[in-house]
């Protein structure tokens, strides 16, 4: 796989930040207020209201009920858009109705989104199969990157980019999300780790093989990066939850930039319970901004 041929800036113009107002989502509000300090971006909050099952005859008495959804909602925006924080920060508000899952792609293909934000319950298991998951629907199907707050994520306003965690998995084209990693790494003077999962390798072969992954991935990296950064790199030989969850205990990175796969063709495939990305959101201290590949 060929180097890199350079590290180019992010550009942020627009960050979406879909909310449902409740505490899990108002809690990812100061990750995206405090990327739109460092890239300049306008943020565009949005909500959409969620269609229910209605009479097959309509009514006035459903008509009025919309109306007040529409006007609740409204309030809802207006206030959050009332932030101090939002006070020297471009932003506009959003409302529409619809499922989630058809609203943001709409919004990010009409307003050239280039990053989302969102906070997530972080449900798993049982829990997120009868409940499914608007985060996962949403950072499965976007096609820019998904930044997403977990609910044990406790940074907040007082985020900082000193050290970011890059999973790196051998299975796929490591080049997208290495591009995102290294370009926050270099933009914010952060120390970067790049981790490799490796499971189920008998111990007498690890030395051959972590020299080999290891040359693999620093292949990669641009020369002139160590102008500015000299990336880690890790291997460990469990499977990549474990591994990425147990280096986040020990390192207490700012974030975690990894990638997540394309959605299957069914409708199923969001629901699945514990997917990787899903896992490591529910369970990390720090947010996950996740790069489809």
């Amino acid at each position: 796989m060929p180097t890199l041929a350079e590290v180019s800036r992010l550009s942020l113009k627009n960050i979406l930040f879909p909310t449902d107002f409740s505490p899990a989502s108002s809690a990812a509000l100061p990750y995206a207020e405090r990327l739109a300090q460092i890239y300049g971006s306008t943020i565009l909050i949005a909500h959409s209201i969620p269609p229910e099952v209605r009479q097959t005859v309509v009514t006035d008495r459903y008509l009025g009920v919309d109306d007040r959804e529409w006007q609740q909602a409204r309030q809802k925006l207006d206030a959050l858009a009332h932030d101090p924080m939002l006070r020297d920060i471009p932003h506009k508000t959003l409302l529409d109705r619809g499922d989630v899952g058809d609203v943001v792609p709409a919004i990010i293909h009409e307003h050239e989104v280039d990053l989302i934000v969102l906070g997530t319950h972080g449900y798993r298991g049982v829990t997120k199969i009868l409940m499914g998951s608007a985060a996962e629907k949403i950072y499965r199907s976007a096609t820019c990157p998904v930044l997403t707050v977990g609910p044990k994520a406790t940074q907040g306003a007082d985020w900082k980019f000193r050290a970011i965690l890059c999973p790196i998995d051998a299975a796929e084209d490591p080049t997208p999300v290495l591009r995102f990693a290294l370009s926050l790494a270099e933009e914010n003077q952060s120390e970067l780790i790049l981790l490799q999962a490796i499971p189920l390798v008998p111990w007498q072969h690890r030395s051959a093989i972590e020299m080999q992954a290891r040359l693999g991935i620093e292949s990669l990296i641009p020369a002139h990066t160590k102008d500015w950064c000299s990336p880690r790199f890790v291997v460990r030989w469990e499977h990549p939850v474990e591994a990425i969850l147990t280096e986040e205990r020990e390192l207490h990175p700012d974030l975690i930039v990894m990638s997540v796969h394309k959605s299957r063709a069914t409708a199923l495939a969001s629901h699945l319970p514990w997917p990787v990305a899903s896992e490591i959101v529910s369970r990390a201290s720090c947010p996950v901004l996740t790069v489809r590949v």
